[in-house]
């Protein structure tokens, strides 16, 4: 069986393996590629090819830093686990059944699984010598369990002083009818979105870029509010700019009495409306308007027959002081379920990571999560 990897310079081989698994994110996109080097980073698209039948992708991207240069990988490996854990019998000698899990549309015993693991990393080594990184980041999108993180462990890899994106993810099944997801919402939600009807609230969609202008000065607003740092004006005008070019974006705006009190912006892809930003002012806050947006937003992603609407990141249950708690609580309010990732892992390859590692605590340390 010949495993092998190489760079992947086909947009529809790549699209068409990312809508065949559905992958719980949009980091691995192609379009995520192209806003990665319209800012300015060098990209490389690789696959995992198993007697030429592609098996596995992985996008990586370098990130240029004077504290520390590295290879990232966002959202590494849609492993979709389907573990067969071996029977504990009395019996001595009674047969066991072997570990299987499932990568994406293709079977493989962890042993396999963790074979293809080193091949990618030694591929991933090689272009990190010739573009002389110092380290590996990947973030995993395999869910957080201990085998999970034996093979990173085996494989020399440790955990990331700070993640680089959300490790927990809500999600919620959008195939019911939309009276069923009604009536699973919290109360409260399905109040809000009655009454900012009633208060005479209008949400209206666009996929025209120099509407991103108006978001992002909400989007600044409640950043300085909310005490998070946002992404330059650059980056969110790029990812719109280029995930609009095939409709695979929405800017949601609620206008009340002419004036826009709540914006989102929503990326549609692989099955799934992804909520990617949000902001909203201060001055009408009694109006519920978040609420029906996020309701439109849904309605969007069924009317296009999509299975998933992904809340993106919430803080875990544990963290009570987390600045994201009050948003956390309202998109749980939709229902769903959460998924939890491995924390983002460190392959290191120089002793420059170190002064990283120093940095990145202490920007930890500052934000509090």
């Amino acid at each position: 069986n010949m495993v092998n990897i190489r760079q992947i310079q086909s947009k529809s081989q790549w699209e068409e393996f990312l809508n065949n698994t559905a992958p719980h994110t949009f980091l691995q996109s192609w379009e995520w590629g192209l806003c990665q080097e319209a800012l300015g980073n060098k990209i490389f698209r690789l696959g995992v090819f198993e007697n030429n039948n592609l098996c596995e992708i992985a996008f990586v991207y370098k990130i240029k830093a004077r504290r520390g240069s590295f290879l990232f990988c966002p959202h590494l490996f849609n492993y979709q686990l389907s573990i067969i854990y071996p029977v504990k019998s009395c019996k001595a000698g009674a047969k066991q059944f072997n570990r299987v899990k499932t990568i994406s549309n293709f079977q493989f015993p962890i042993s396999k699984q963790i074979q293809i693991f080193q091949l990618f990393l030694e591929e991933i080594k090689k272009i990190a010598k010739d573009e002389k990184v110092d380290f590996v980041r990947i973030s995993p999108l395999m869910k957080k369990t201990q085998e999970v993180e034996e093979i990173f462990k085996k494989l020399k890899f440790r955990k990331a002083p700070m993640h680089m994106h959300p490790e927990l993810a809500w999600m919620l099944d959008i195939t019911p009818t939309e009276e069923e997801l009604l009536k699973n919402m919290k109360k409260n939600i399905r109040y809000s979105i009655r009454k900012a009807q009633k208060d005479g609230v209008k949400i209206v969609a666009s996929s025209n870029p120099n509407d991103v202008d108006a978001f992002y000065n909400i989007y600044q607003r409640t950043a300085d509010r909310r005490n998070f740092k946002p992404f330059s004006k650059e980056y969110i005008k790029k990812e719109f700019s280029i995930f609009s070019q095939e409709q695979k974006i929405l800017l949601f705006s609620a206008f009340y009495k002419n004036e826009i009190i709540a914006t989102a912006m929503v990326i549609y892809i692989h099955g799934s409306g992804f909520y990617h930003h949000g902001a909203s002012i201060k001055k009408y806050s009694n109006i519920p308007a978040s609420e029906l947006l996020q309701w439109h937003a849904i309605h969007e992603a069924k009317n296009r027959g999509m299975k998933l609407y992904n809340f993106w990141g919430i803080s875990p249950e544990t963290a009570k002081k987390h600045s994201w708690t009050g948003l956390t609580k309202f998109k749980k309010g939709f229902g769903g379920f959460s998924e939890e990732y491995l924390p983002a892992q460190d392959f290191i390859l120089t002793s420059k990571y170190w002064l990283n590692y120093i940095i990145e605590t202490g920007r930890r340390i500052k934000r509090g999560y």
